[in-house]
């Protein structure tokens, strides 16, 4: 897959600096670590919106009057 998109965020120096030392210590790439949480964090989104389509709304009523519905 082509690399093509660029961030440009703010983050803590001290911050900045540890996440690199990690990554040095894993021999790792920041970007490729940075590439695997973003992946990790879209799987887990779409598996949350799926999860979603199976969970029943209660009826409007039962929500207002704080009852559970039965």
């Amino acid at each position: 897959m082509p690399k093509s998109a660029n961030y440009r965020i703010r983050v803590e120096p001290d911050l900045h600096q540890e996440f690199l030392d990690a990554c040095k210590s894993e021999d790792r790439p920041a970007a490729q670590v940075i590439r695997e949480f973003m992946r990790g964090y879209v799987s887990q989104h779409r598996a949350a919106l799926q999860a979603d389509l199976f969970v029943a709304e209660q009826p409007q009523d039962y929500k207002r009057e704080g009852k559970k519905h039965e």
